[in-house]
C-alpha cells in the first residue's frame, strides 16, 4: 500500500510538474516551428526544425539589433546586482551587529517600506531623477542601488548575520581586527549562502523588469532585452511570432544558467535565512 501512495504521489507531480513547465517547453518548441505552425498545434516536435528565426530574429528589424539589447541589459543588470548587494551587506552588517540611537525605529521604517508599492514612489522618483539627469540612463537603476535601497536583500541578509554566533566576533576583536576586517574576513565567507540569495534574486528581478525600464528609458540605443522584445511586437501589422520566440528563449537563457550555477547556495540561503532574534 506504501509503494501504491509513493508511486501516486510520484505520478501527481509528474503530471503537475509537466503542466508548469510546458509553456516554457511551448516556447522552445515554436521557436523552431515554420511560422505557419506556431500557433496551428499544440504538438511540442515540430514537423519541420527551422533556425532562421534565431538568425533573423538576432539581427533585428530596426538599426538596433538583439546584440544592441543584451549588452544594454548586462549593462543595467550587472552593476546594479554589484551595488545592490554590497550597500544590503554593509547595512544588513550594521543592523545586525551594532548598537546605535534609533535603531530598532529606523529598522521598522526600513521594513515598512517592503509594503510601498511601486505605484506610490514611481512618480516623485521620476521627478527626482529627472532633475538630477539621470532619465534615459541606467544611473537611475545603479545609483539607488549603491544606498541600499531594497529593503528585502538587507532585511534577508540581517536575518543570516543575526544567525552567526557573536563569538566570532569577539574572538576576531581579541585578535586585533577591526570591525570591517571582522565583515570581510569572518561574517561574509559564512554568508555566502545569503549572498548568493541576493544576487540570484536581484539578477532575475533587473533582468525581467519591464515597468522601470520603460519609465526610465527612452531611446531604442539604450533598451534592454525587455524592452526589445516588446518593440519587436509591432501592432500595426503581422508579428513575426517565430522571432519573437526565438528571442524569448534566448532572454530567458542568462536567468537559467546563473540559477542553476547558484542554485546550491541559493536554496541553502534561502533555508538557513529564517527569522531569528
Amino acid at each position: 500500500m506504501t509503494s501504491v501512495v509513493r508511486l501516486g504521489r510520484v505520478g501527481f507531480l509528474t503530471i503537475f510538474g509537466f503542466i508548469l513547465i510546458y509553456p516554457i517547453l511551448w516556447m522552445v518548441s515554436a521557436s523552431f516551428k515554420p511560422m505557419p505552425e506556431i500557433f496551428s498545434t499544440i504538438n511540442l516536435i515540430p514537423s519541420k526544425f527551422v533556425t532562421s528565426s534565431y538568425v533573423n530574429g538576432w539581427r533585428g528589424t530596426g538599426q538596433f539589433g538583439f546584440s544592441t539589447f543584451f549588452v544594454n541589459s548586462f549593462l543595467l543588470v550587472v552593476p546594479t546586482v554589484i551595488f545592490t548587494v554590497l550597500s544590503s551587506v554593509i547595512v544588513g552588517y550594521g543592523f545586525a551587529r551594532f548598537r546605535f540611537p534609533l535603531k530598532n525605529l529606523l529598522f521598522s521604517l526600513m521594513i515598512a517600506t517592503l509594503m510601498l508599492p511601486n505605484a506610490v514612489i514611481i512618480i516623485p522618483s521620476y521627478l527626482l531623477f529627472r532633475d538630477f539627469g539621470w532619465l534615459d540612463t541606467y544611473w537611475t537603476f545603479i545609483i539607488p542601488a549603491m544606498f541600499a535601497t531594497y529593503p528585502f536583500f538587507v532585511f534577508m541578509l540581517v536575518q543570516f548575520f543575526r544567525g552567526l554566533p557573536r563569538e566570532l566576533d569577539e574572538s576576531a576583536l581579541i585578535d586585533g581586527c577591526s570591525t570591517f576586517k571582522i565583515l570581510t574576513r569572518i561574517l561574509l565567507p559564512l554568508s555566502k549562502p545569503a549572498v548568493v540569495s541576493a544576487i540570484v534574486f536581484q539578477f532575475i528581478w533587473i533582468w525581467n523588469d519591464f515597468f522601470n525600464t520603460l519609465i526610465y528609458i527612452n531611446s531604442v540605443k539604450n533598451f534592454p532585452i525587455s524592452l526589445g522584445l516588446r518593440m519587436s511586437l509591432d501592432t500595426s501589422s503581422t508579428s513575426n511570432w517565430d522571432q519573437v520566440m526565438a528571442m524569448s528563449v534566448l532572454a530567458i537563457l542568462p536567468c537559467l544558467v546563473i540559477f542553476f550555477l547558484a542554485q546550491r547556495y541559493f536554496v541553502e540561503g534561502i533555508a538557513t535565512t529564517g527569522i531569528k532574534g
